[in-house]
């Protein structure tokens, strides 16, 4: 699976530039949740989408996708942000705090505003747009780059690990990772997608299933405090290729529409 905030960067793009119907972006959201809705977290956010303050009642998605036409959202890009990597969050304030909370968020730098998608009770999923004053530049990464930082970071962990032993397989290891894929939400993407994008960020999936399988313990097993910090070293830079390759993917996909929408007036 890859984040809520890919989806709506996605979706959004599609149908700002008459690539997808609203009641496609609606479907596509379902994968996170049966209901959406969406607030300001300040009175700007609020006046610029004509959205609800916090803890008010919230807004519809379509309600969104209206604000976003009427302000003349170009650009979108996902941001995937971590402890240490706070590429593209434009320094510190709520919306950095949001964002690393939940480790992800979609900016929109031509308007200055941010959202961040939080599951807050079961089945509902709440979008929070912040006002950005000084949006953060998030480097554009080709996706052959993306792709080879994927396969250099693989060999690099693999040999690390294994130089620390604690990459030796466990009992059914292969099942494990079997169903882990199988269970991973299935997003749906818009027609006209582009295919390298795609086949990124399903490798993207792929190496996350097995992170999540090498960054867990064996059933029943118990790691050292310092094998588990020499574990999670030896897979950082992997984990920042899986971030890089799936923020190179979405955001290439919004290039891509927003370009078919200038060929195409």
């Amino acid at each position: 699976m890859c984040r809520p905030s890919a989806t709506l960067a996605v979706w959004s793009s599609a149908w700002l530039n008459g690539a997808a119907a609203s009641d496609d972006i609606l479907d596509a959201l379902q994968v996170w949740g049966e209901a959406h809705d969406f607030v300001a977290a300040d009175a700007a956010a609020a006046e610029a989408f004509d959205l609800p303050l916090a803890f008010n009642r919230a807004a519809t998605p379509v309600q969104l996708l209206l604000a976003l036409r009427s302000q003349g959202a170009k650009s979108m890009q996902l941001l995937l942000p971590v402890p240490g990597d706070v590429r593209g969050l434009g320094g510190g304030g709520p919306f950095t705090e949001a964002a690393l909370r939940t480790g992800e968020a979609v900016l929109l730098p031509d308007l200055g505003y941010g959202v961040v998608p939080e599951a807050i009770a079961e089945g509902l999923m709440r979008w929070t747009v912040y006002s950005v004053p000084m949006p953060g530049v998030l480097e554009y990464r080709p996706l052959g780059e993306a792709e080879h930082g994927l396969t250099d970071a693989i060999r690099a962990s693999a040999g690390a690990l294994q130089s620390l032993d604690v990459a030796s397989e466990r009992p059914g290891v292969r099942a494990e990772l079997s169903a882990r894929l199988r269970s991973a939400t299935d997003s749906p993407w818009p027609a006209g997608m582009p295919g390298r994008a795609l086949r990124v960020l399903q490798r993207s999936e792929e190496i996350a299933a097995i992170l999540a399988i090498a960054e867990s313990d064996d059933p029943g097993g118990a790691l050292s405090a310092s094998a588990a910090l020499r574990r999670a070293e030896a897979l950082r830079p992997l984990n920042e290729a899986v971030r890089n390759a799936r923020c190179a993917a979405i955001n290439e996909a919004v290039r891509v529409f927003a370009e078919q929408a200038d060929r195409h007036p």
